[in-house]
């Protein structure tokens, strides 16, 4: 049998497997605390005795992502290259508001999605995260920086509805109050629209913000840009969100990279209106960054189109805001650095 990823348990069950192995069951606060804490081994746990930590190591792993590289942006972003146990590559990114820090987290290692404008879905897929490798990002992120996050994205490299239980179980512990106790409302959730999964969530009432990747007003430019409408198209996700809505009460927000000449016209911002009109959410117009990828080029809307866009939907009493860009020296979007380094066999530079 394999070790078992002890960091994506809750503390109850551990307290039932040591319970059940013969230990007391208050031993499991005393490991779930240093786990909370960041240690990376249990022989750093001295205040458990040697029979225990001995029974640990031979039962139990502890799942860490190590600091690879760092690239520090002139506004102050930060975007990590961790370095998980199996030798993977993933991507984090640290932004500073006034309200806080944010911490963008990847999901998995990959993407099957294949979005056209993403380097991370085009560069292919390896596995899901755990729970545990997902906690481990945040906890480096602190330690790095001696801060405490107060806002969680999951948008990073990956979908987060593709990994459903992992990424369920990691908002449960992370929200948990005798974890890293980070509300739900101060989660962001982003999917490029699986719809089942939608269904799930809504299930599970979590109290997060849902951002759906929407990007186009009508399945021939979504299809053009994201593989997975040919799956689900527009409106049977658009129903969905309405269905999330009113399970859990909670505004959705719709990301839509701002596209030079693919979906950034008036038509569009038409369509997209009376698509949204009524709904309770909120539109995130993105200003993308310019990509070369694989054939494919894309290069972001003028500001003249994107304030157009802006009042059409305003027009509709459709709240839309156009995102800060953070990182843009550095390439903060997810993906850049993974496919780096898979073109360069592994090796790495200092950490910048």
């Amino acid at each position: 049998m394999g070790l078992t990823d002890i960091k994506s348990m809750f503390k109850q069950e551990l307290a039932k497997n040591l319970t059940y192995a013969g230990y007391q069951a208050y031993r499991a606060e005393q490991i779930y605390l240093w786990l909370v804490k960041g240690a990376n081994s249990f022989e750093e746990m001295q205040n458990i005795p040697k029979d225990l930590r001995k029974y640990l190591s031979k039962n139990y792993y502890i799942a860490n992502a190590k600091i690879e590289r760092v690239f520090i942006s002139k506004d102050g972003t930060k975007k990590y290259l961790f370095k998980l146990s199996d030798g993977e590559f993933i991507e984090s990114v640290l932004m500073k508001y006034n309200y806080g820090y944010t911490v963008c987290i990847s999901t998995q290692v990959g993407c099957k999605m294949g979005c056209k404008f993403c380097a991370t879905g085009m560069s292919g897929f390896d596995r899901n995260l755990t729970a545990s490798e997902m906690l481990s990002q945040i906890q480096a992120i602190q330690a790095d920086n001696s801060i405490r996050i107060s806002n969680i994205v999951l948008m990073g490299m990956g979908e987060p509805l593709d990994n459903y239980e992992n990424v369920v179980r990691f908002l449960k512990l992370v929200s948990a109050e005798d974890n890293l106790n980070v509300g739900m409302r101060h989660i962001s959730l982003s999917t490029c629209g699986i719809i089942d999964k939608i269904y799930d969530l809504a299930k599970e009432n979590f109290q997060l913000t849902l951002s759906v990747s929407l990007h186009a007003p009508n399945d021939l430019i979504r299809n053009s840009l994201m593989s997975i409408n040919k799956k689900f198209k527009i409106e049977e996700l658009l129903k969905a969100c309405r269905i999330y809505i009113e399970k859990t009460n909670r505004r959705i927000s719709f990301e839509y990279a701002m596209i030079s000449d693919v979906n950034d016209s008036i038509e569009c911002a038409q369509e997209l209106a009376k698509k949204l009109y009524g709904m309770l959410c909120h539109v995130n117009l993105i200003p993308t960054n310019s990509i070369d990828f694989d054939g494919f080029y894309y290069k972001k809307s003028n500001r003249f189109k994107i304030e157009k866009f802006v009042e059409i939907l305003s027009k509709y009493k459709i709240n839309a805001t156009v995102r800060r860009t953070l990182g843009a020296d550095i390439n903060a979007s997810c993906g850049q650095l993974r496919k780096n380094i898979k073109k360069e066999g592994g090796h790495h530079a200092n950490i910048c």
